[in-house]
């Protein structure tokens, strides 16, 4: 009897065991069959947003074909500047974030008709809000038409003061930009020279200063974002702020020719999608939309620094080290860091040769041994920059 139950008991765990072993090779194969699933569906997506930038980059081209009709030099926005233009692509303002510059110039007949069109251009730059530039810059309009890729994940861009809060005390009225117009736009101030493009014009240029302390005044308009954001992301406002000014300075119209958007200048295929993931837990590309709204972009680039605070350089015991580490790479690339240390790109290595060292002597390597020249400059601006963010929000 006890033989039975003995031989009936290993026939049951026999099976049992089998019937395990089926149910987790069928799990593997679901997963195997999702991870391929996943592979195509991802490199599907990626395909689709790299015709999306083709797109991008051709209307990109056609526009400043298009202006280079009426200009030499067809300027466009960069990370410092903002650049827009009249439908008519005639007049253009060039808001220089850097330098606290407005210049305008237009395409005239006429001294006359030069200080009417710069008066219009002037009152306009100093008003507009980042929607309404977003809705009515001719490059925008010309985007907007592109179909985006199914997935990417797109917003509106808020309407926020660009220079309004800066060149008044109290909110703009009709009288109040009548005269700040009627200050800076005489014939005096006006200068002219010939047209190579457009024959029997010139072109009339106006350069108005803006007030000194314009980057302070900027910065406070999001206050209250970079402080939510670096609570959440247990970081201080003064990194968070001294990256801005040193990316943007403040710019919300910033993009590169990477292309990075933004305060932050977030690029979409790479710290925009690890950002995303961290956020959010799925896999996305984000639009230029989305990274104009400067919300959005405080939120990723705040976060982009947790990520390579706490996870890609975690193992850099050093808190100060870290940091140093963190602002470089934000620039850089975490490997890149390693590469600084070690010669390959791996943090794991290059973490107990950190960790040898004095924060200074952290600090000194990176500006000697990063592997280029914009990593380094960039290093150097944002720690001094954050003293000076220490010293104005005091964290």
């Amino acid at each position: 009897m006890h033989k039975y139950i003995l031989i009936v008991a290993c026939v049951v765990s026999t099976l049992a065991a089998q019937s395990a072993q089926d149910f987790k090779n069928q799990q593997m194969q679901g997963f195997n069959k999702e991870k391929k699933q996943f592979g195509i569906y991802k490199k599907s997506q990626e395909e689709e947003f790299d015709t999306y930038l083709k797109e991008q980059d051709k209307a990109y081209k056609a526009y400043k074909k298009e202006l280079g009709v009426f200009w030499d030099e067809p300027k466009t926005s960069t990370k410092k500047e903002w650049v827009s233009y009249t439908k008519d692509k005639k007049t253009r303002t060039n808001v220089d974030f850097s330098k606290e510059t407005i210049t305008i110039e237009t395409i005239a007949s006429s001294p006359q008709e030069a200080k009417r069109k710069l008066q219009t251009a002037l009152a306009k730059a100093v008003t507009v809000d980042t929607k309404t530039v977003q809705e009515t810059d001719p490059l925008e309009q010309k985007l907007a038409k592109i179909k985006k890729p199914q997935g990417v994940i797109d917003d509106n861009v808020e309407p926020e003061p660009i220079l309004s809060t800066i060149v008044f005390k109290d909110k703009p009225t009709k009288e109040s930009v009548k005269a700040y117009v009627d200050k800076y736009v005489s014939l005096e101030n006006i200068k002219a020279e010939d047209s190579t493009k457009v024959k029997h014009k010139k072109i009339y240029s106006l350069n108005v200063a803006l007030p000194k302390d314009t980057m302070i005044k900027r910065s406070k308009i999001y206050y209250n974002e970079v402080k939510k954001n670096a609570e959440k992301q247990r970081l201080p406002m003064a990194l968070v702020f001294a990256v801005m000014h040193t990316e943007s300075s403040f710019n919300p119209r910033a993009r590169s020719h990477i292309p990075a958007y933004g305060l932050m200048q977030i690029v979409p295929r790479t710290a925009g999608m690890d950002t995303y993931m961290y956020l959010y837990k799925k896999k996305k590309l984000v639009s230029g939309n989305y990274l104009y709204n400067s919300a959005n972009n405080i939120k990723m680039g705040t976060a982009y620094l947790h990520i390579l605070y706490y996870k890609y350089l975690k193992d850099v015991k050093n808190l100060d080290s870290r940091l140093y580490c963190t602002i470089a790479a934000y620039n850089t690339g975490a490997g890149n860091i390693a590469w600084a240390f070690t010669r390959n790109y791996n943090m794991k290595n290059a973490a107990p040769m950190i960790n040898t060292k004095s924060p200074k002597e952290v600090y000194n390597k990176l500006l000697r041994d990063l592997r280029y020249d914009e990593p380094k400059h960039y290093l150097t601006k944002v720690s001094k920059r954050m003293g000076a963010y220490y010293r104005l929000y005091g964290s």
